[in-house]
């Protein structure tokens, strides 16, 4: 008997609801390197079909969605919605929500250059994990429009990975 969901196999997308479309495109383009997929117009329905289908107000319309790809990972689909009933701001890590997107990189610290170089908002310093993490290095930053963002670098494993065969994929362990 299977444990999980039938055929699983990762995460295909992420999707985020942003202010401005043209400039999250452009921070995830310009500054992060993504590709540009595909673009999907406007959405609207004059039934329940909005909350229904998407928890949202019943009057509320997407304007536009574009996807976009981050190096071989998964897809990041950006929304641009007009609530019919208000947009809260942007959650902390700390509220129910809460959300970061975390990029490996494979030189953290080449990369904090590069991000500090391109006047993005950096949270802190690079951390060092410890205990199971052992091996990784992190830092937040921040998106023009508030989102919160993560490097991760861990090019010779984690601690965990030595005890367990439960592995994330990383270039010192290619996926099988």
């Amino acid at each position: 008997m299977s444990i999980g969901l039938p055929g699983m196999r990762g995460i295909d997308h992420i999707g985020v609801t942003v202010p401005d479309l043209d400039e999250a495109e452009r921070f995830f383009v310009d500054v992060l390197g993504a590709e540009t997929i595909y673009t999907l117009g406007a959405k609207s329905a004059d039934d329940d079909w909005m909350h229904a289908t998407l928890g949202v107000h019943p009057r509320t319309v997407i304007r536009e969605i574009r996807f976009l790809r981050l190096g071989t990972g998964s897809n990041i689909e950006l929304f641009k919605y007009d609530a019919a009933d208000g947009q809260a701001p942007e959650p902390r890590n700390s509220d129910i929500g809460g959300h970061h997107l975390a990029i490996y990189v494979d030189d953290l610290d080449a990369a904090l250059e590069y991000l500090r170089a391109h006047d993005v908002e950096i949270m802190g310093e690079p951390t060092a994990s410890k205990q199971s993490a052992e091996g990784q290095r992190w830092l937040y930053f921040r998106s023009p429009w508030g989102m919160q963002f993560e490097l991760v670098s861990f090019p010779g494993g984690k601690a965990y990975e030595h005890e367990s065969v439960q592995r994330l994929w990383h270039p010192a362990h290619p996926a099988e």
